[in-house]
């Protein structure tokens, strides 16, 4: 079904909005994923708080302008597109799923994002995905944090525990030679 120009300019305008709420995007090709596959990977994003809609080129780049995103490739909004939207503060958690889900389905292909204002080609995105998210870092970084507070315990109680030690050999020792 065409859309007419008035219908393009509100879809457009609507479109927008989303974008300028939405924290990170990520561009990719889509042609050759059969409706399963598509519907599989939107109840992935979903579960993750991002959402994942085809766009006609047209609208796309109206709203793209209107919203004041730039997009670094324009061969992006070449061919038939489909449109990550992220919400939230986790970039990783959506460029993971993608990356995952498009090694085992190659038609996915991954052409950029913009994650907090910047533009991220297909490889920056792919280190994106090799990193911990949010959640993962955190827990590293909490694990790091009790091991020094563990160890530097340790190493205060160390001279009190070698002291406790020596008096306990010394009063063997005495207890020996006084039998």
């Amino acid at each position: 079904m065409k859309l007419t120009k008035e219908q393009k300019k509100v879809k457009s305008k609507e479109l927008s909005e989303v974008l300028k709420n939405s924290a990170h995007l990520y561009f990719t090709q889509y042609q050759g994923l059969k409706f399963q596959e598509m519907d599989e990977l939107r109840g992935q994003l979903r579960a993750i708080g991002s959402s994942y809609k085809v766009i006609k080129n047209s609208v796309l780049g109206h709203a793209l302008k209107e919203a004041g995103v730039t997009v670094k490739d324009e061969a992006v909004l070449d061919g038939p597109n489909a449109l990550l939207f992220g919400a939230g503060d986790d970039p990783v958690s959506p460029a993971k799923t993608l990356f995952k889900f498009g090694k085992d389905k190659e038609a996915l292909k991954i052409l950029g994002g913009v994650v907090d204002g910047k533009w991220l080609d297909a490889a920056e995105l792919k280190q994106l995905s090799s990193l911990g998210t949010r959640p993962e870092v955190l827990q590293q970084l909490a694990g790091v944090l009790y091991m020094s507070v563990a160890q530097s315990a340790q190493v205060l109680a160390a001279p009190i525990r070698d002291m406790v030690l020596v008096l306990k050999a010394l009063e063997k020792k005495k207890s020996e030679a006084a039998e």
